[in-house]
């Protein structure tokens, strides 16, 4: 390939979205400018243990990050717009443009991460369009999903233009009444696009998505029977959602006490912004409606995932400290479990209804709907735009497939679709699309402290599986034990008796001591001069991990704490002899007592 076409062709790299739900994180690039297209997080599975949100592996910007110029939120919701704080205290992004209450939203997120004078943060309307560079030029579309103020947007690019749906459903009937701008794709489809990227989620469903406002009478209906107090918990971002059940309880009367710091956020940024619309007084602190008739209270409520921090979760547990279960209340999930999340949320609806708690859940009582589009709205956008190449992104494996055939079988060829994995470097020109190259991709786990790295996870991993096994150990200059090593097994379950168990790890510390103390330190007139701690301590620690694996017949974590004596004028530390991993090792070289 010559260096004139290389430069004739766009790159697509999908970082996060695809064979998973969450994290959606695209990059554009032709030549040497990048455009950023939405920077979401997910949420942790069970085996990641203390792990908070997961995101993107973001290597391959942090290495070109001279090349990026501007950054497309599509919408508020966090796996689009929930790991750009993070990524920000990595490199800068120039300027970042999006709908108003995405922009609100991420604002008070930059604010708090301490990183707001990274990036300059532009709002957008429908049909707007901004110039990125010289190569990029973008016109945001309205369309309608399960938050307010949501876009698709078109790419226009050297060799033509792009669509990408983001999250959308073709919704008739919108609470806000923001229609979805079909004229507008259908513009694009008749003047020719180049490259469609559909969200896939619900490919695999047949059928139209029903309409938000479909949810209204079912709605209406639990709150016309609630006897007592009433719960509801769903999506913090669902702001249709929000404002029709703020509707419903002005409707009924119900004081609404709002639970959890997230939907304190975004209902007050939405009523700023006029997405939800309801008089102040309708709002009541939790400790006020203690004090009001049970059938005149609202408590509205995060938590519809399980997530174990979240007010619902909290409630379920009996921990919360201002609300408790009480006989008659009803409890309402309008939302459906996402991908990982069921167990957590089954489990949390197991002890509401063990508490005494009406609990309403499930498909089948119309309380939520989805806010993607299923198979027919998924066909109705690709006979809008009516690309010459194809991407399903957004989804599963099996969701990528499925939209994949839909393609197919309405006359985009096998050859101009791709399916894709994240970190794929996929190049588009004029006639052709294919995969080329695969740039880093992977996780980054993020706790309260900051990244897990993948050796922090391992060791929190064995640590759940087979619990700890620590060894203090005091050595003298000498190479002989002074104190006898003290044993500590938590979390591991064994038949040994843990006198013979000691037996064993002092026999092998004085094997070790015996056979190879020359080989760490120097001597002179029969005296140690300098000790090579550090490797001593590992090679110990190496072997009491095989001593403690094979006794047990498990694989606890090992950790093998030194205490070694004070240097003196004559008696000093040697240097490792290898400096491989002075960290790791130096960073385990504690006193017994520390």
């Amino acid at each position: 390939m010559t260096q004139n076409e290389d430069r004739s062709n766009l790159k697509i790299i999908p970082l996060g979205g695809l064979h998973e739900i969450g994290k959606n994180t695209c990059i554009f690039e032709y030549e040497d400018e990048i455009l950023l297209l939405d920077a979401g997080i997910a949420f942790p599975t069970e085996n990641m243990h203390g792990v908070n949100i997961v995101l993107p592996d973001m290597t391959y910007l942090r290495d070109n990050r001279h090349k990026i110029k501007a950054m497309i939120a599509t919408h508020g919701h966090e796996d689009h717009i929930g790991g750009i704080p993070y990524h920000l205290k990595q490199f800068d992004i120039p300027v970042i443009y999006g709908p108003r209450l995405a922009m609100a939203l991420l604002r008070e997120k930059l604010e708090e991460a301490g990183v707001a004078n990274r990036t300059t943060l532009k709002t957008v309307g429908p049909r707007e369009i901004v110039k990125v560079g010289s190569s990029f030029v973008v016109e945001f579309i309205r369309n309608t999903h399960s938050i307010a103020d949501s876009f698709s947007v078109a790419i226009h690019t050297p060799i033509g233009v792009i669509i990408h749906t983001g999250d959308f459903k073709i919704d008739h009937t919108p609470v806000d009444g923001e229609y979805f701008d079909l004229q507008k794709l259908a513009e694009h489809g008749e003047k020719g696009v180049l490259c469609l990227l559909s969200d896939s989620t619900n490919a695999e469903v047949p059928g139209v998505t029903p309409s938000e406002q479909s949810v209204t009478p079912n709605l209406d209906r639990v709150f016309a029977q609630a006897p007592g107090r009433l719960m509801i918990t769903t999506f913090a971002s669902s702001v249709h959602r929000v404002n029709i059940v703020l509707q419903l309880a002005q409707k009924y009367g119900r004081k609404v006490a709002v639970v959890g710091r997230s939907m304190l956020n975004v209902i007050a940024h939405a009523r700023n912004l006029g997405y939800i619309k309801c008089p102040d007084d309708i709002f009541a602190p939790i400790k006020a409606v203690r004090n009001l008739p049970d059938e005149k209270v609202l408590i509205l409520t995060t938590g519809s995932q399980g997530e174990p921090l979240a007010a619902m979760t909290r409630i379920s547990n009996g921990d919360h400290p201002q609300i408790k279960i009480r006989q008659g209340d009803t409890v309402v999930f309008s939302a459906n479990p996402i991908p990982g999340n069921t167990i957590a949320v089954v489990n949390t609806i197991d002890r509401l209804m063990m508490m005494g708690a009406n609990v309403i859940y499930g498909r089948d009582k119309g309380i939520h709907v989805s806010g993607h589009g299923s198979q027919e709205e998924q066909k109705m956008m690709l006979s809008l735009t009516k690309p010459k190449f194809f991407m399903p992104v957004h989804g599963e494996h099996r969701m990528l497939v499925k939209h994949a055939q839909m393609a197919q079988s309405m006359g985009i060829p096998a050859e101009n679709t791709v399916i894709v994995k994240n970190g794929d470097v996929i190049e588009l020109s004029r006639d052709r699309i294919e995969v080329v190259s695969q740039v880093s991709s992977g996780l980054q786990l993020v706790d309260r402290a900051g990244v897990v790295h993948d050796n922090i996870m391992q060791e929190r991993q064995q640590l759940a599986e087979d619990g700890v096994v620590t060894i203090a150990s005091a050595i003298d200059w000498d190479g002989k034990l002074m104190v006898q090593p003290e044993v500590h097994l938590r979390g591991v379950v064994t038949t040994v008796e843990r006198s013979l168990l000691q037996q064993l790890i002092v026999k092998s510390i004085e094997r070790t001591l015996s056979e190879r103390w020359s080989e760490f330190s120097q001597s002179a007139n029969g005296e140690a001069l300098e000790v090579d701690w550090a490797t001593l301590r590992e090679e110990i620690e190496s072997h009491l991990q095989r001593l403690v694996r094979r006794e047990l017949q498990s694989s606890p974590l090992v950790i093998f704490l030194l205490q070694t004596p004070e240097p003196t004028p004559t008696r000093t530390y040697r240097r490792r002899r290898s400096t491989a991993s002075v960290a790791s090792s130096e960073q385990s070289l504690f006193p017994v007592n520390s």
